[in-house]
């Protein structure tokens, strides 16, 4: 992609103004602050300049431009989230490098993406028509309102096999292209019908607003009860939730989201002013569910049933939100009762009340687990819970609550190999993307610890970035002799390479965050710059004289090897001139 064209991108877009959709973020410093939507914190570290156009975390080095942002908080790939960003500034994008099987991944993207919005149209007409009437008797009875209808574009589907297959056919899409996007079914025949029939329509809509997907409920005596739309290339339904589109402003602004199990749950929750509130579509909650909603607020209050089912599911979520480190909570509806109907039936009074009384996430699963699992099963688990954490600073949180609650020395679960972490790629901890650590306990995620060489890299490094102007000089002075580092080496080459343009999208994750930091920091100025210019100077000097002792002393180690003593002489004169320390000396 054309550098050019991603700047376009980022002059025509603020970067405040979009990350106010996912952060609140009020002016100090200087800068723009907020709480890090990436890592649980309660004092902002999350710094937005917007002259410069990029962000950085202070509390977990999250940092980089307006595209970095979009693509990380919502958990796009690069190319989608420029994509997006690309039409929403209005910049035609042509400069990709010839990708045949992107481009045709992307081209039936968009296909379903067209079939989605096209059949979406045509259900909420149909919940007005005569083949609606059914699903508005429906709505009447569970008292949703016109405006929340409207909100969550609700519709309606014909009792019938064929009225979304010829509607689509008359906009020019094949019953093939249907299936393909999931809105249409083949038997074992090869015939094609709707896959929704005789059903009050939810769309399920991406973080862009973008329905990907819908929900069915049956109206008369049937089975399922929910039909759910399987996976398609816009859509993995263990990867969203019903209403996080609508949901995440509030989120961030309550720091709270309420998880609850049903479609007419989440409506009602939101109908009666918990706006924060979405719902699990139809499956267990899931990680990638957990790190996109805990991107949006610090904590989970689950609203599950209270049946066996209920309970086994909110065992499990509770799991799953706590093993990523972000609190929660646990509330249970009597037998009989769901959300909805208690908010019908008593307002929020009712529900606030459980939500106050509400059980705590980890006292719950360890009461669960004390009632229903045997003592050699108990270990298992809390050996498991520890096993699967999503970053290893939560251990010294967890492990002496779960002995304490379960009646294990914390020397067990230590000495079984309990709460080791999860490892990554390159055998280190994995650090979720999202806001974790439990009850504010575990520190926010470090930088990473480097070595000697990679911190003197950095240190001349710095400079470069406060002050990319310097740059052409420097090449020129053979600043690359300073740097002894892969990362140094690499670093430096891209800003080298880009000068004073656009470095932002050269650069990888560390680098990103690397950059953003020192563009975040203090610059010398007067006085202070002149000093750092003389010596980097001074040190770019030395370091050339460094490069010609090591080869004076390469030069003698051969010639000693063939016994050429004059050579000998001569080179350690010429050492002997030199009175450069080593970089292990300095």
């Amino acid at each position: 992609m054309d550098r050019q064209v991603i700047q376009a991108i980022k002059q025509r877009l603020n970067i405040v103004e979009v990350v106010r959709r996912y952060v609140s973020l009020r002016p100090g410093g200087g800068r723009q602050m907020g709480l890090c939507p990436f890592h649980q914190e309660k004092t902002p570290s999350f710094s937005v300049n917007e002259a410069e156009g990029f962000f950085y975390c202070f509390g977990c080095q999250a940092g980089g431009d307006v595209l970095d942002f979009y693509q990380r908080v919502n958990g796009l790939e690069f190319k989608d989230a420029l994509e997006q960003l690309a039409a929403e500034a209005g910049v035609e994008l042509k400069a990709f490098k010839p990708d045949p099987e992107y481009d045709e991944r992307q081209k039936l993207k968009r296909l379903c993406h067209e079939m989605h919005e096209a059949a979406q149209e045509f259900y909420r007409r149909c919940l007005d028509m005569a083949a609606g009437e059914t699903a508005r008797a429906y709505l009447r009875r569970r008292g949703a309102e016109k405006e929340s209808v409207a909100a969550f574009g609700l519709g309606a589907s014909p009792d019938d096999w064929q009225s979304l297959t010829n509607y689509l056919q008359s906009k020019g899409y094949t019953p093939e292209q249907g299936v393909t996007a999931g809105l249409l079914s083949k038997n074992e025949r090869g015939r094609i019908y709707d896959r929704f029939r005789g059903r009050l329509i939810f769309p399920i809509q991406n973080l862009s607003g973008q329905v990907i997907a819908f929900g069915g409920r049956i109206l008369t005596d049937g089975e399922p009860k929910y039909l759910n739309s399987s996976d398609t290339p816009i859509y993995k339904k263990g990867e969203h939730l019903y209403g996080l589109f609508q949901a995440r402003q509030a989120m961030t602004r309550s720091k709270r989201a309420i998880l609850t199990e049903g479609y007419m749950d989440v409506l009602a929750l939101h109908q009666f002013g918990y706006k924060d509130a979405c719902g699990v579509l139809g499956t267990a909650l899931t990680q990638e569910q957990v790190k996109r909603v805990a991107g949006f607020c610090s904590r989970m209050d689950l609203i599950f049933d209270g049946d066996t089912a209920g309970r086994k599911a909110a065992l499990r979520s509770a799991e799953m939100i706590l093993q990523y480190g972000t609190k929660c909570s646990v509330v249970l509806m009597p037998d009989g009762e769901d959300v909805d109907s208690l908010l019908q039936k008593m307002g929020p009074a009712g529900l606030d009340v459980r939500l106050k009384d509400a059980v705590d996430g980890l006292d719950y699963c360890l009461e669960t687990v004390r009632e229903t699992l045997s003592p050699r099963e108990i270990v298992g688990w809390a050996n498991g819970f520890l096993a699967n954490l999503a970053d290893n600073s939560l251990r010294p949180f967890y492990l002496p609550r779960l002995a304490d609650g379960l009646g294990i020395a914390e020397a067990d679960l230590r000495r079984f190999g309990g709460g080791q972490g999860k490892l990554g790629a390159a055998g280190g901890f994995t650090a979720p993307v999202g806001r974790r650590v439990a009850s504010g306990q575990a520190q926010a995620q470090r930088a990473p610890t480097v070595g000697r060489d990679e911190r003197d890299d950095r240190y001349y490094l710095r400079f470069t970035i406060q002050y990319p102007e310097y740059i052409p000089e420097l090449v020129k002075r053979g600043f690359e002799t300073l740097l002894v580092t892969d990362f140094g080496r690499g670093l430096w080459k891209k800003l080298a390479s880009a000068g004073e343009g656009d470095i932002v999208p050269l650069l990888d994750g560390e680098e990103k965050s690397f950059w953003a930091r020192v563009r975040s920091e203090d610059k010398p100025e007067g006085e202070a710059l002149a000093d750092e210019w003389r010596h980097i100077c001074q040190r770019i000097e030395l370091a050339g004289v460094r490069g010609t002792r090591e080869q004076l002393m390469e030069q003698i180690r051969l010639a000693s090897q063939a016994n050429d003593v004059e050579e000998v002489k001569r080179l350690m004169a010429a050492l002997t001139g030199l009175n450069a320390p080593s970089r292990e000396e300095e």
